[in-house]
């Protein structure tokens, strides 16, 4: 019975607590979700929620939210705690370095991780990003400058990316983009999420 308690003590202790809470924002309702170390996932989540339970990390990252879209904050320091193989970690660690204003294409995140011929496997870590927007994956955008893929709809990213001052090259696609088409849609590849 003894060893069968410090089991079950042992996996209560690996079993961290999960929180959420979500934001309103310009480009749909986001939840955040948390764990007692930090962010484990910010997301467009449209119309599906779940009970509300915040926590400290989760308040934070909401007014850096809000300070980000009114302008007022380039750059967050919410803690973080996203879950992933080590690979797709050191690329949203790379992501995070793509300052406010700026882009970086898949070529160059994948030297930042020393996978120079990784190109795609850093899109597909990319795609994978559970911290939208405070990990700017948004920032990633083609070799030639081009508008790429987004988890969030390429609407929400081309919203981001002029949000931040960034203007991209003009395109027929860009052109007929209409924030519309997702505000209300849930964020693709989130069925990984926890």
């Amino acid at each position: 019975m003894i060893a069968n308690k410090s089991t079950a003590n042992e996996n209560s202790k690996n079993k961290s607590e999960s929180y959420i809470d979500y934001f309103n924002s310009p480009l749909g309702l986001i939840e955040c979700k948390a764990t007692d170390k930090g962010l484990a996932h910010v997301i467009f989540c449209g119309d599906q929620t779940s009970e509300i339970k915040p926590n400290h990390i989760t308040e934070v990252c909401k007014q850096q939210l809000e300070q980000y879209f009114n302008g007022e904050l380039s750059q967050f320091n919410v803690p973080l705690d996203p879950k992933g193989t080590e690979f797709q970690k050191s690329v949203w660690q790379c992501l995070s370095t793509i300052p406010f204003g700026e882009t970086a294409s898949y070529l160059d995140i994948a030297k930042m991780v020393n996978k120079p011929k990784g190109s795609q496997a850093v899109g597909g870590a990319n795609g994978r990003n559970p911290i939208s927007i405070i990990v700017p994956c948004h920032r990633v955008v083609g070799s030639n400058g081009s508008l790429t893929g987004y988890a969030g709809g390429i609407e929400r990213k081309l919203w981001l990316l002029n949000h931040e001052g960034i203007e991209l090259k003009p395109s027929k696609e860009n052109a007929t983009l209409n924030l519309k088409n997702v505000i209300k849609s849930r964020q693709s590849k989130t069925q990984f999420l926890t």
